[in-house]
């Protein structure tokens, strides 16, 4: 009777009034991951892009050539261009400025008009004005028609008119806007190599822009603030020999394809003694990381043009084989961009383009310039039908050791490894996988570990390194075959679209971390791990599932009061702290494996959900992962011994 009478009220309650109408801005602070993804590190820099590509949208349709972009002192970000300014004439519907109306109200912008904009990446028209909600300060300079025009805003309300506050010779847009931390509350503070990967992305993608970056917050010593400038003259061809750094390439140098017959269409494409394909794909700027239908024209003319050769020719008489599509992209780097005026996304988050006219347009540009391209270079062209028919051969082989792996799969009822100490829970949300380095330490993060949800797997040594190894390879690997058996994944295999695609509703854990030492020798390992991981097992790393397990460099001891230390500040720290008086009194022990600590000691500072730091492996920017992979664990060495150079003052190098 009492919950009947509750229900009764309620919907009593429950009227006209009821239905709240969000104002303005309003609904983009009351549920801001809709409309930039989520609210943590990687929302927070997605405010600088959707500035950014209005800037870029500015130049794609000839206006400007040049845009700075400043990280400023207090975690501000100042983004100017030199284009035509928003305009700041009075708007003959709204009745205010339409630098206003741009900045608070959303789906407001000139890109729905082709009059304006024939081609634009923010085509659902809340960029600007959603990262003005999402500030507790923004500040629009507007220079246009010899005056300098400025406004404020704080919340996405302007908290001052739009004054003119002097003259000036130039044209262009400044937009300087602080994140409010009541927002982003995981963090308001910027990084700046997150930031420079996306610039140099667009630069590249923009030939002839130039975007610049530089760091307000740091003073270098020749008093000057860290920065790069990121400008790019030949395009997608620079970005295919950036990315493919640290590869043995087979043509010297890459292959472009542009079209505008239909749409625009730029490609580049080169290929590499490697093993895997590296194809990346662009509408409109965005990163269509799902593909679409660019993507399957790109594969369909490629494949086309490459067996069409091969045949005429009689390339394949010694090979009794049959021919996949993917044999004829293993070792391939390449960048597909294309301008759609009308692009069709599948989803808010424009991930997968789905314009049907797409296909052929690609297919047909793609194949056109691959014909030339193997007509005017007999020896390169015998050289990748070599490569595509080793490929098949690894494929026939990588396929009978799949097989083997498949076979002894939890799905197959097959036995878990050997040494797998399996957890008692059975949920997968609630279990955890443990990858550790060693029998040693293996044993003791067994003793150490809850039963109930942990689970141990110890691997022998340092895995393969699969960039360097064919697929068959990988697969003959006994420790990567008792990985894919420990989890209950099968491996990935192609869908009707050609993207390689895991079953993982037969995953066992939904957190795989890798838990190695402390030292050079563990740094190494857990690369060689996420190698694996990020070209075998990418979804798990897409859905969020691996993890790097911290363990501390240091314990400072006095008495019975102890200290655990991850960093050298720390220990100073504790040391000082510890120290203090004439008695020095403390010990410093520094931990170079986890088999240095006992099992209790491996609980408490690595393995306690409660007190532990887990690292999450994210892939932000998947162009710039793909290089860093490549030069750290591939074949060319000059291009790694620059990296170390370049980054030596970041390592701890132990004697």
């Amino acid at each position: 009777m009492v919950e009947n009478e509750e229900m009764k009220q309620a919907e009593e309650q429950y009227s006209a009034g009821s239905i709240q109408v969000l104002e303005g801005l309003e609904a983009v602070r009351k549920r801001p991951s809709m409309y930039i993804g989520d609210v943590s590190d990687r929302g927070l820099h997605h405010l600088v892009y959707e500035v950014v590509d209005n800037s870029i949208d500015e130049a794609m349709a000839g206006y400007c050539d040049t845009i700075e972009v400043e990280i400023l002192e207090d975690n501000s970000i100042r983004v100017r261009d030199n284009g035509r300014g928003i305009p700041t004439g009075m708007h003959p519907k709204e009745h205010r400025s339409a630098l206003e109306v741009v900045l608070t109200v959303l789906h407001a912008g000139g890109k729905f008009s082709k009059a304006n904009y024939k081609v634009s990446g923010g085509l659902h028209g809340v960029g600007v004005s959603c990262v003005n909600a999402l500030s507790d300060l923004l500040v629009a300079e507007v220079h246009r028609e010899g005056q300098v025009f400025v406004q404020k805003y704080s919340e996405g309300k302007p908290i001052t008119p739009v004054e003119v506050t002097g003259r000036c010779s130039d044209t262009g847009t400044i937009i300087t806007f602080h994140p409010d931390a009541k927002i982003f509350t995981q963090t308001t503070v910027y990084k700046y190599d997150t930031l420079a990967a996306r610039l140099r992305e667009l630069a590249y993608l923009n030939k002839g822009i130039r975007i610049t970056l530089t760091d307000r917050r740091r003073v270098q010593e020749d008093g000057t603030n860290p920065g790069e400038v990121f400008y790019s003259e030949k395009g997608l061809q620079e970005f295919i020999e950036y990315l493919d750094a640290g590869a043995v390439t087979i043509i010297p140098e890459p292959v472009c394809v542009t079209s505008d017959k239909i749409i625009p269409i730029d490609i580049a494409l080169q290929y590499n003694t490697g093993y895997t394909e590296k194809i990346y794909s662009y509408v409109n700027n965005i990163n269509t990381i799902e593909g679409g239908t660019h993507l399957q024209g790109f594969k369909m003319g490629l494949s086309r043009s490459l067996k069409q050769y091969a045949e005429k020719n009689k390339l394949l008489e010694k090979y009794k084989g049959d021919l996949a599509p993917e044999d004829f992209r293993e070792g391939l780097t390449a960048v597909i961009s294309v301008k759609v005026a009308e692009p069709q996304f599948e989803g808010q988050t424009k991930t997968k383009l789905g314009n049907t006219e797409v296909t052929s347009a690609v297919s047909q540009a793609t194949a056109a310039a691959m014909d030339i391209f193997l007509e005017e270079n007999p020896k390169l062209a015998k050289s990748i039908i070599e490569k595509i028919v080793l490929a098949a051969t690894a494929r026939n082989a990588a396929r009978k050791a799949r097989e083997m792996v498949q076979r002894k799969t939890v799905m197959s009822g097959a036995g878990m490894p050997g040494k797998l100490a399996d957890c008692s829970e059975r949920d997968p949300e609630r279990c955890e996988l443990f990858l550790v380095e060693g029998d040693s330490a293996g044993g003791t993060a067994k003793q150490g570990r809850d039963r109930r949800y942990q689970a141990i797997l110890p691997l022998r040594g340092k895995i393969l390194n699969v960039e360097k190894a064919a697929g068959d390879r990988a697969f003959d690997s006994e420790e990567i075959r008792n990985i894919y058996t420990a989890l209950g994944v099968t491996v990935a295999v192609e869908d009707e679209n050609g993207e390689k695609r895991m079953d993982l509703s037969k995953l066992r854990y939904h957190k795989v971390i890798i838990m190695t030492d402390a030292d050079v020798d563990g740094s190494h390992i857990a690369c060689l791990i996420l190698t694996f991981f990020f070209r075998y097992m990418f979804d798990l790393i897409k859905n969020g599932y691996v993890y790097l397990a911290t363990p501390p460099l240091y314990l400072v001891k006095k008495g019975k009061e102890e200290v655990y230390c991850w960093t050298e500040e720390q220990r100073e720290e504790a040391a000082g702290r510890l120290g203090k008086g004439t008695d020095r009194g403390y010990t410093v022990q520094r931990y170079k494996g986890l088999g240095e600590m006992s099992d209790a000691q491996l609980w408490d500072t690595t393995m306690d959900p409660s007190r532990r730091r887990l690292r999450q492996i994210t892939i932000e920017n998947a162009a710039q992962a793909e290089r860093t992979f490549s030069m750290l664990m591939g074949d060319d060495v000059p291009p790694r011994r620059q990296f170390i150079e370049d980054n030596a003052h970041y390592a701890n190098i132990d004697a």
